[in-house]
């Protein structure tokens, strides 16, 4: 009788790659994960139920096919499980990293739901896909037969790359344009390198310009390229630009320095960590070390900020969140890697003032007291090196490390359900105290640039969020021969979302195209 390769979840156990202990992972932006040994991502594989209905694969946005590349995994039949991996998804072992499991496959597991601990299904998909690319099983893209037909598509992020690479696949000619100097959108620059190092971007983005898809890289549209002009090269245009816009604070007394946008603040450490030179960073402006940081916002990007203040060297690191743990829409995966790196999370918590600034002229003449003959780089008539200490007395209005000596916050308790569900945050009278900080981080999330503004169009239309409108199954616009994508059309969500966006309109734009090529040859 032969041995029952699966269905294992009754005697295994659930077990995640091995992870960096806290102190040594918070010295350094490398992945905080292990790589999965073969036999142990076997076992792991081996749990999975095989259930007639896989919740795991209809709760993934892109359906992957999970159960299958679980059982032939754990088969050991690893090349075909990749072969089935790489079906549906042009950038599966980042969705492996990055893709909140918990909220989406391995939340819905059937086994987690009795109580058995759900499938580590991210930590087998990256397992797969990297052994792909050590392996040399991850081919070119090469289509069966070369179209006349271009395709522009404006941003470089996931959901541009996955259409790009599904409409190359049919022999499309693609050009991906960018507004940045690199490739990847956010997978390169707003995500810090502890959860995806940057050479598995560059990796899959070198891939798809070998297959074929031009990158015109430094072009930002409406400024160093007209929109128009890329309509007009093209058969057909996909803004796939995603939304970069911080949510600010609704606070009047902000400082000037000392109080920055989270993506701000994540760019320009992913950049130090690809090798650039950041003068904002250099000067200390985004840079957390040897600060008290407070990090307001309950996402994924506030987490990210955390963890890379920890990493920065700051003095402490505390996050305000006006809801509780239970309402963190953030991973809690993320939560507890925080905590354990030194991340102190305060609940229930809500700013309302800055604190120990005084702002205009009252600040500079208190700061005239200071001694310092370091450089004047913001132009207060002031030495900014913060190294010529003791000789630098610092004060409450010190420009030069940031003016913000604080926030004034507000505690919280939840009231009523609003129209989602969720408990109302509300302020408790009388419960304010005073929080220090060095440095304020704004991760309150992300809206919509105003597109036809910027780009100078005409007949774009977009929703009351600034979104752009299309049609949620081709992605059409009001525009003719106009596609859009991802969060500019969604709103900030998730990277899974933004491909399967991108797949679904090269397929849209693939059959309109093609669909105008027989009408042309008749």
């Amino acid at each position: 009788m032969a041995m029952q390769t699966m269905l294992k979840f009754v005697t295994l156990g659930r077990e995640m790659p091995e992870k960096r202990a806290a102190d040594e992972r918070a010295e350094d932006f490398h992945e905080i994960y292990r790589e999965f040994a073969d036999a142990k991502a076997a076992e792991q594989a081996s749990r999975c139920s095989q259930c007639g209905v896989p919740y795991c694969q209809s709760h993934c946005p892109l359906h992957n096919n999970i159960p299958d590349w679980l059982r032939l995994t754990a088969e050991g039949r690893l090349h075909e499980a990749y072969l089935r991996s790489q079906e549906t998804s042009a950038l599966p072992e980042i969705c492996g990293r990055i893709c909140p499991q918990d909220r989406l496959c391995e939340g819905n597991c059937v086994i987690e739901q009795s109580g058995h601990g759900t499938v580590t299904i991210g930590a087998i998909e990256k397992y797969i896909n990297d052994t792909a690319w050590e392996e040399g099983w991850v081919e070119p893209i090469r289509p069966l037969a070369e179209r006349p037909e271009s395709v522009g598509i404006i941003g470089a992020g996931p959901a541009g790359l996955s259409a790009a690479e599904r409409l190359r696949r049919q022999g499309f000619q693609v050009t991906i344009y960018d507004r940045h100097d690199r490739a990847g959108g956010l997978m390169i620059y707003g995500i810090p390198g502890f959860k995806l190092e940057k050479p598995v971007v560059e990796r899959r983005t070198r891939w798809i310009e070998e297959g074929g898809v031009e990158y015109v890289l430094n072009a930002d549209v409406g400024r160093t390229i007209s929109f128009d002009a890329i309509r007009g090269k093209h058969d057909a245009v996909l803004i796939a630009t995603g939304v970069y816009k911080t949510r600010d604070l609704d606070l009047d007394n902000a400082p000037a320095r000392g109080v920055v946008a989270a993506l701000d603040y994540l760019t320009a450490s992913n950049r130090i960590d690809l090798g650039d030179e950041v003068p904002d960073f250099a000067d200390g402006e985004l840079n957390a070390a040897g600060k008290r940081v407070v990090v307001i916002g309950g996402g994924d990007t506030a987490m990210d900020c955390v963890r890379t203040a920890i990493r920065q060297g700051a003095t402490s690191v505390k996050c305000l969140y006006r809801r509780d743990r239970a309402n963190m829409p953030g991973s809690q995966r993320e939560v507890q890697n925080a905590e354990e790196e030194g991340v102190e999370f305060v609940w229930l918590s809500a700013p309302n003032a800055f604190t120990g600034h005084v702002p205009g002229e009252a600040a500079v003449a208190d700061e005239s007291k200071v001694a310092n003959a370091g450089g004047d780089v913001d132009g207060d008539g002031i030495g900014d090196n913060p190294k010529l200490s003791p000789a630098r007395i610092v004060t409450d209005t010190d420009r030069s490390t940031g003016p913000v000596a604080g926030l004034r916050v507000t505690r919280m308790r939840l009231g009523a359900p609003d129209v989602s569900g969720r408990q109302t945050p509300e302020p408790i009278e009388g419960a304010d105290y005073d929080e220090p900080a060095d440095l304020v981080i704004k991760a309150l999330g992300f809206e919509a640039e105003d597109l036809p503004k910027l780009w100078g169009v005409d007949g774009l239309e977009v929703t009351r969020w600034g979104t752009i409108k299309a049609d949620f199954r081709s992605h059409r616009t009001s525009l003719p021969g106009v596609w859009a994508v991802g969060d500019i059309v969604r709103g900030a969500s998730l990277v899974v979302w933004a491909i399967r966006d991108g797949r679904e309109a090269a397929d849209a734009i693939a059959a309109e195209l093609g669909a105008a090529g027989r009408m042309a040859a008749q």
